[in-house]
């Protein structure tokens, strides 16, 4: 069979899978899977003082392609080449990482995240596949310039016709000026179902309660499929709830999605932490632009 006839089969079964295909047990037994776990061999030095931090939707690694299935695996190399270029420049600490794939027939056949952090010399990561079936494994994900001293991978209550969503929970040591003891800081990336905000509410019921057991800072980042302005906002919900800090809420030109519109990533920290720096990175290597933040202590 050619490969465009091979694409256009994998296509049409592929919208089967997205109606059915979730293989993963439900995150609201309260079950907590330890993600697989990779290393690089270089890695930069974690910024003494400040915490750098990056969200981004990887898109399943198509940059601005339409569809992944329409791509061959070395058009994904490129894409993520471009990607590691970009975090490479942007320095940061940690990067958080939704969409995010492991071994996939829809994208390559390979662990796109073990290849970025390799790329982008990050000597730690972490991936959680939320989503699993014959087609596609994917998920959240975390890489690091730091060793994680503790992982929770905690996969929301299904949501069909959507696949799975969830979010990922990586502890680091955070360095803070004058020596002395490490913080601990958690750090989490999080991504919420895109079609129906009832479905958003439980998510973040879910997430609340993850956060119910933690003593530590929190910094969370991710796609949240939502809005500051609506009348039923999940990220606002969620800020209340969780007595988080979000930087400048009512700001019209923080958009996120495509052309800009669409403020749906966002970086949520807790009171003890502040915003040194806040931005909307303007390169786009995917369909949704990263955001960026330098955060310190209080």
């Amino acid at each position: 069979m050619g490969d465009t006839c091979l694409r256009k089969l994998l296509l049409g079964l592929c919208m089967i899978a997205l109606s059915g295909c979730q293989d993963l047990p439900s995150g609201a037994t309260g079950r907590h899977v330890a993600a697989q776990r990779g290393e690089s061999p270089t890695g930069g030095t974690p910024h003494q003082g400040s915490l750098k931090v990056v969200s981004l939707n990887l898109a399943h690694g198509r940059g601005n392609a339409l569809n992944q299935l329409l791509l061959d695996r070395d058009d994904f190399e490129a894409n993520l080449g471009r990607v590691a270029e970009w975090l490479l420049a942007l320095d940061a600490d940690v990067v958080a990482l939704q969409e995010a794939d492991g071994p996939s027939r829809w994208s390559g056949g390979f662990d796109h995240v073990a290849a970025l952090a390799q790329a982008a010399a990050y000597p730690w990561y972490e991936r959680a596949g939320h989503a699993q079936s014959w087609l596609f494994d994917y998920g959240t994900a975390l890489l690091s310039r730091q060793p994680f001293s503790e992982v929770l991978n905690h996969t929301f209550a299904p949501s069909p016709p959507t696949l799975n969503k969830g979010l990922l929970l990586g502890q680091i040591a955070w360095r803070l000026p004058g020596g002395g003891r490490p913080l601990r800081v958690d750090i989490l990336s999080v991504h919420l179902d895109f079609s129906r905000q009832k479905t958003r509410r439980r998510q973040i019921e879910e997430l609340v309660a993850v956060l119910a057991g933690r003593e530590n800072p929190g910094i969370i980042l991710g796609d949240f499929n939502s809005d500051w302005f609506s009348k039923a906002s999940t990220v606002r919900a969620l800020a209340e709830r969780a007595g988080l800090q979000v930087y400048a809420p009512d700001a019209r030109d923080l958009g996120t999605y495509r052309d800009g519109s669409k403020r749906l990533d966002w970086i949520l920290i807790s009171k003890e932490l502040e915003f040194l720096d806040y931005r909307v990175v303007a390169d786009r290597v995917s369909d949704h632009r990263a955001v960026y933040a330098e955060i310190g202590f209080r």
